[in-house]
C-alpha cells in the first residue's frame, strides 16, 4: 500500500495537511485513493487505518 502525505495546508488559525493512501477494494480488488484533510496529528493513525 502506497502511503504518502502530499501538502501541508495553513488557513486562517489551523495548520492542516492533506493524506492520501491507496487502498484495496474488497469486492474487486481494484486499487483506489482515499483522501483526507485533517490536523496533522491525525496523519498517523489516518494511514493505520485499513
Amino acid at each position: 500500500m502506497a502511503k504518502k502525505t502530499v501538502a501541508s495546508l495553513q488557513t486562517s488559525s489551523k495548520r492542516l495537511s492533506k493524506a492520501i493512501k491507496m487502498v484495496k477494494s474488497p469486492k474487486t480488488g481494484a486499487y483506489m485513493f482515499v483522501e483526507s484533510i485533517m490536523s496533522p496529528e491525525f496523519v498517523s493513525d489516518f494511514m493505520k487505518d485499513k
